[in-house]
This record gives structure tokens, C-alpha cells and sequence, in this order.
């Protein structure tokens, strides 16, 4: 778990706001990443702070997902039976509700969101897709990590300079490593770090 989950989100969702706000206008009807373009990109990505507000609306039962890294095991499409065309067209949807000024949509949903987070008492058991319950001590690191891989995809797809605050950066990349390891694939990545092996063409391990 992060050392400051709150404060390291609300460190990758104003990096974010400030990455859309250098977007170039010419930039939003080209391509993305994969079927997406990159208002659906980014509006994909805005969903790390709009869900964030919205399970704060309810509780879990039971804690079913202890860890950041296993979220990504267990919140997963495939995990889930959702249908990846669906994750696709709630992407394009979302960046389609960005309206006529993207940045000025990201900067209220990003004031929501770490209003909302700040007045939440203690650590909530917060209920995510699929029912599963999870502290939001958490669910928050998983959101910084969306933030910040899909932030450095928007900077790529739009030519623009891009580099998240380094105790966020250092954040993303350690839960990356947790995900590694809880998926047995930890060996591999090591190795492939410390130049020993590549990885092989399209790994991923989300």
C-alpha cells in the first residue's frame, strides 16, 4: 500500500488535469490508443477520477480485494465476464461527455473527486465493479497507476512532454512490481530490468 494513498493520487489526477490542459486543440480527433482516439483516450482515463466519486457512495459487505496489485487480478474483464467492446464503448462515451471544453471538464471532475476524497473518515470499504469490496487505501493506488500509464499514453499519442511528479511516478512503477510478482511473472520482469532477457513483443501485465 502506498505510503500516502490520498496524497499521491491527488498528485497523478493534477498532473493529469495539467497534461489535458497542454493537449493541442488539432490533437483531439487523432488517434489515441488502439480503437480509440484521443478524446476517447482521455475520457477513459477521467473515469480514474469519476469512479472514484462514485464508490465513495457505497459500502462493501466484505473486504474481497486486499491489495492494489490484486485488484488487477480480480477486477479484470475477463475476470469479470465483461465484454472488452463494452470497456471500448464506455471509453468513447465518456469522451464524448468531456464536451466542447475537455480541460475545463477534467478540472471540475478532478475537484470533485479530491473533494469528495478529503472528507471521507478513517479508510472506507468501498464496494467497485463486479461487487467487490476493497479499503479505499487500496482502490486509490490502482487509479494513480490508470492516471499515470494512460497519462504518458496521451502525451505519446499527442506529442507533448509529459512527466508525472516522481513520488507518484515511483508509486505507479512499485505497484507495477506488485503486479509482477502476485501474477508470477516477477522472475521475468526482473530479469528483463536488469538486462538479462526482453520481454517478449506485446507483454503486458494489466
Amino acid at each position: 500500500m502506498s505510503a500516502d494513498p490520498v496524497g499521491i493520487f491527488a498528485g497523478a489526477a493534477d498532473s493529469f488535469a495539467d497534461l489535458v490542459g497542454r493537449l493541442p486543440a488539432a490533437s483531439w480527433d487523432g488517434p489515441g490508443l488502439g480503437e480509440w482516439d484521443l478524446r476517447a483516450l482521455v475520457g477513459h482515463t477521467t473515469r480514474s477520477l469519476i469512479t472514484v466519486s462514485a464508490y465513495l457512495q457505497t459500502t462493501a459487505a466484505r473486504e474481497d480485494v486486499t491489495s492494489a496489485a490484486e485488484y488487477y487480478v480480480k477486477v479484470t474483464p475477463a475476470a469479470l465476464g465483461i465484454d472488452p467492446a463494452a470497456v471500448a464503448q464506455r471509453g468513447r462515451q465518456a469522451g464524448r461527455d468531456l464536451g466542447e471544453d475537455p480541460a475545463a471538464s477534467v478540472a471540475s471532475l478532478l475537484a470533485r473527486a479530491r473533494a469528495d476524497v478529503d472528507v471521507v473518515p478513517d479508510d472506507p470499504l468501498i464496494e467497485v465493479i463486479g461487487g467487490l469490496g476493497i479499503r479505499l487505501s487500496n482502490y486509490l493506488p490502482t487509479r494513480t497507476f490508470e492516471l499515470v500509464v494512460h497519462g504518458l499514453d496521451i502525451a505519446r499519442a499527442a506529442g507533448v512532454d509529459y512527466a508525472p511528479p516522481a513520488e507518484v511516478l515511483a508509486d505507479a512503477v512499485r505497484l507495477a512490481a506488485d503486479i509482477a510478482v502476485i501474477s508470477d511473472r516477477g522472475p521475468q520482469v526482473l530479469l528483463a530490468l536488469t538486462g538479462r532477457v526482453a520481454l517478449p513483443p506485446g507483454f503486458s501485465l494489466v
